[in-house]
């Protein structure tokens, strides 16, 4: 028998490294879940091993190229954002692949705003909150004065997605999805690199900039395909969604972050809407998008242990529960917090919390879940109505780990009435976007 034609794809999440065989009607034929630990960089910090990423994805295409039943025939590459790799003449890495998470030098910070800001001026321009570490142009720039000896050596910095096209193509080039998310060097007024980025030389380490369905013909293993240019995940995951709609719509995908996605809205950001963490992405042809962000993901998974911890439970207890409107109710009906969280600041949005977590007052898991999640979800609706307000959406898809939450779900159906809200099984919509790139 033939050997069916396939896609190829790389997932690569911060936690989650995936890879796909679609067929020629996007089914999944096969798949292949990895996870890699973390390693320190120079300063002693957790990054990703550039070096066991690189291995694990040659191996596994590798492998995948070897299967009787597939002819691999288009390859592409989909990753998290805001993560350089910076490589010198020959393709070899310089530099760790430095953690979005890092700590920013306080002083280099001051200095750049202090040439380029100030930061709510700056942050209009580039639709880019102020997240240091996170606004990936902004390493460049640390890369600069904090490293200068590294970043000498430094020929090209590749976002992560071309990076790992490049692998097989040997083509250094950027596109709009991985410049346009969060990345402080895009001037959206002008839709060109932001002035400093002249001023300070980094156009000279940047690649040109090519249409993010661009692809070029190789041949890997004795093995010829076309092989994408990648794409971050975000804008990937909102392909599928635009092909299968004809009517407006907003796209909540989930994981460590949950990203509030409206495509249908490009309006200009307010001081007050960055402060909130809210920002324009690009879309795949260079238009903006916006979009808002809130780390409900790393919030969850701190917030689950410490609720595992204090009722002597299990991990993955959580996962069983089903949605209990009598619970809801409870949880609605209290006139305090009795949360604190780590990670998310609800007076940004106006909200309150309390200043230490109630651990006390709960009868049971259940009642202090749902009394998480409740306030968990607040915060949701504010971040999803700085994308959602003026415009005429009523469709709301929620892709990604929080769909599988009942619980989380009928609480945003609750406190958004007005939305039809529906969860996907496009667990693989970032992976079906990358492959829809590949013509």
């Amino acid at each position: 028998m033939e050997p069916i034609k396939v896609t190829a794809i790389f997932d690569i999440g911060r936690t989650n490294k995936k890879f796909f065989l679609f067929d020629q009607d996007f089914k999944e034929v096969f798949r292949v879940y990895h996870r890699l630990g973390f390693i320190e960089d120079e300063d002693g910090e957790e990054c990703e091993s550039i070096t066991e990423l690189t291995k694990w994805v040659k191996q596994t295409l590798k492998e995948a190229l070897a299967l009787p039943d597939f002819l691999i025939t288009k390859l592409n590459f989909t990753t998290y954002g805001a993560s350089f790799v910076h490589i010198d003449q020959m393709g070899n890495p310089v530099a760790p692949l430095y953690n979005y998470l890092k700590e920013y030098p306080e002083e280099i910070l001051e200095q750049f705003y202090a040439l380029y800001g100030p930061p709510e001026k700056f942050s209009r321009e580039t639709s880019s909150p102020a997240l240091a570490m996170l606004n990936s142009g902004l390493q460049l720039y640390w890369l600069k004065y904090a490293k200068p000896e590294t970043f000498k050596k430094v020929h090209k910095s590749l976002h992560l997605p071309q990076f790992l096209s490049y692998l097989f193509t040997g083509k250094a080039v950027s596109e709009y999805t991985s410049i346009g998310c969060h990345t402080g060097l895009w001037d959206f007024g002008k839709g060109t690199y932001h002035s400093w980025v002249n001023k300070e030389g980094i156009d000279q380490i940047l690649p040109e900039v090519v249409d993010t369905t661009t692809t070029f013909a190789k041949t890997f293993d004795k093995h010829s395909m076309r092989i994408g240019v990648g794409v971050h995940d975000s804008s990937a995951a909102l392909l599928p969604y635009l092909q299968s709609n004809n009517q407006p719509f907003a796209l909540l995908s989930t994981g460590t972050w949950a990203i509030s996605i409206n495509p249908f809205n490009s309006s200009n950001l307010t001081t007050g809407e960055l402060r909130q963490d809210c920002l324009h992405f690009l879309s795949k042809e260079g238009r903006a998008i916006k979009i808002s962000r809130l780390f409900i993901g790393e919030e969850h998974k701190i917030q689950i242990e410490k609720l595992y911890a204090h009722f002597n439970l299990e991990k993955g207890y959580y996962k069983a529960l089903d949605f209990e409107k009598e619970r809801y109710e409870k949880a609605k009906s209290q006139t305090k917090k009795r949360f604190r969280f780590e990670y998310l600041k609800p007076e940004v949005y106006g909200l309150t919390q309390t200043k230490e977590t109630d651990w006390q007052g709960f009868t049971d898991f259940e009642d202090a879940y749902y009394s998480f999640i409740h306030e968990l979800t607040e915060l949701q609706v504010a971040s999803l109505n700085l994308v959602l307000k003026d415009t005429n959406v009523q469709k709301l898809y929620i892709d990604g780990g929080f769909n599988a939450n009942p619980i989380f779900v009928e609480m945003l159906r609750d406190k958004l009435p007005w939305l039809s809200i529906e969860t996907t099984d496009f667990a693989l919509g970032t992976a079906l976007g990358a492959g829809m790139m590949v013509n």
